[in-house]
């Protein structure tokens, strides 16, 4: 790829940010400087990088701009280390930084919560910002005309450089290392703890890969662990996700209500487009969680009693009760119909909600897995897959772990009148618990 003379220029001072997981975010290249200061990018600094955590962990506040200048500048740290092997190719430098800083340009309040209900991607759409009519895109092409779609193929895992995509997208990439470290701090546990220092020393550029050298396994099983422990005992906490419940049926119902004519006191015309399905990338930058927080708030002041109570629930922390569920239909179809006769919506307070994470596993013969496995360098050259030398990998690998709960409003269960279908209720509900 050419590159400008813009492409290689230098600041004249070397420009950090003060950051608690890393100490230091170092920028030295104009076209990253400019990047961090296009309005797209700052508007990362108004997307929560745990959604709706914060109701469970309250210090769970940063962003998806602190995380992005995290991810940059760990792959930063490992061109440095990688500048001694022949496998590294220095042009690819700057390729893999922007894809670095810019991986998450496009996630939207609450991110996947807010994707399931209007059914957006925030890969596509990161994609259609570096690509569209943007400040970003504008940087881009100073680099060169052909650089915004070499920098989204990265993103988007196209690209034919493969070495560059797994740097930031991969079983042991910048954007895992620092999620974990930065969400484990600002979550104020030691589960998502590890030694990036060593993994970073141990990490090696291969042609389509970064690999591990064989000396620093321990570093990666602890590593593994780490992501495990993060998602289990911090990412799919039940209060974290009985956030995320009230918030989707919030937005749900004022789906429904715009679709069926509802007159709005507060109209709600950030949120039209994604009611149409008509968003464009515009559309779509303009919707930061400080613009849906608004709404929220304005809502429960609705003549609509669901969609009151429901943004009255998520703005005050009153988040619905929940049970462990093993997931049976016939439960579910029984209890929806009680709390139908009871005179509540089921399709606004009763909610099931199942989740799963596989922490490690390969495409392999009869896996179900597309992952690219985390491959060994021996000291004699030779490469291996990770859990057939690691005890303590191999016993998770393929290890599909799934949790399901159930989520309703117990004061509103208490409220029924009809005596006999409350007793149902309760009784049902405390059989599952």
């Amino acid at each position: 790829m050419a590159m400008s003379e813009y492409g290689n220029k230098q600041l004249v001072e070397e420009k950090v940010f003060k950051d608690p997981v890393h100490r230091y975010v170092h920028v030295r290249d104009q076209v990253i400087w400019d990047l961090i200061k296009t309005k797209e990018f700052q508007r990362l600094r108004r997307i929560k990088q745990l959604g709706t955590l914060y109701l469970s962990f309250h210090s769970a506040e940063h962003s998806r701009f602190n995380h992005s200048l995290g991810v940059y500048e760990i792959v930063r740290r490992m061109i440095v280390n990688f500048q001694e092997f022949d496998e590294w190719n220095d042009d690819d430098r700057l390729l893999a930084l922007a894809a670095a800083l810019l991986h998450d340009l496009g996630h939207g309040p609450f991110s996947h919560c807010f994707e399931s209900i209007f059914g957006t991607d925030h890969e596509a759409f990161t994609g259609r910002i570096i690509l569209g009519d943007t400040d970003v895109n504008a940087a881009l092409r100073k680099v060169s005309a052909d650089f915004p779609l070499e920098v989204a193929r990265v993103i988007d895992r196209t690209h034919a450089n493969k070495l560059v995509v797994s740097m930031i997208s991969s079983q042991i990439d910048a954007d895992r290392m620092d999620y974990l470290q930065r969400d484990s701090y600002y979550t104020g546990v030691s589960y998502g703890n590890f030694d990036m220092e060593r993994i970073l020393r141990v990490m090696r550029p291969d042609t389509d890969e970064v690999i591990i050298k064989e000396s620093g396994m321990h570093a990666v099983e602890d590593y593994l662990m780490s992501r495990y422990q993060m998602y289990w005992q911090i990412y799919f906490h039940p209060v974290s996700r009985g956030g995320e419940v009230i918030l989707n049926l919030v937005l749900r119902r004022a789906k429904y209500l715009y679709e069926n004519g509802y007159v709005f006191k507060q109209a709600p015309k950030y949120f039209i487009p994604f009611f149409d399905g008509t968003v464009t990338v515009e559309d779509y930058l303009r919707l930061d969680e400080m613009v849906v927080n608004f709404y929220l708030q304005e809502w429960i002041h609705e003549d609509d009693e669901i969609l009151s109570d429901l943004s009255h629930r998520f703005v005050n922390r009153d988040l619905f009760k929940y049970l462990p569920f093993d997931g049976s239909i016939i439960t579910i179809t029984e209890l929806e119909e009680l709390f139908r006769k009871g005179g509540l919506d089921p399709e606004y307070y009763f909610f099931s909600d199942s989740y799963s994470d596989l922490p490690y596993d390969y495409d392999r013969p009869g896996s179900k897995s597309s992952r690219r496995p985390i491959h060994l360098k021996k000291n004699n050259g030779e490469l291996k897959e990770i859990s057939t030398q690691s005890a303590i990998i191999h016993s998770i690998t393929g290890v599909h772990r799934m949790d399901s709960k159930l989520y309703y409003p117990k004061e509103k269960i208490l409220q029924i009148e009809d005596m006999e279908v409350k007793g149902q209720i309760i009784n049902l509900l405390n059989e599952l618990a």
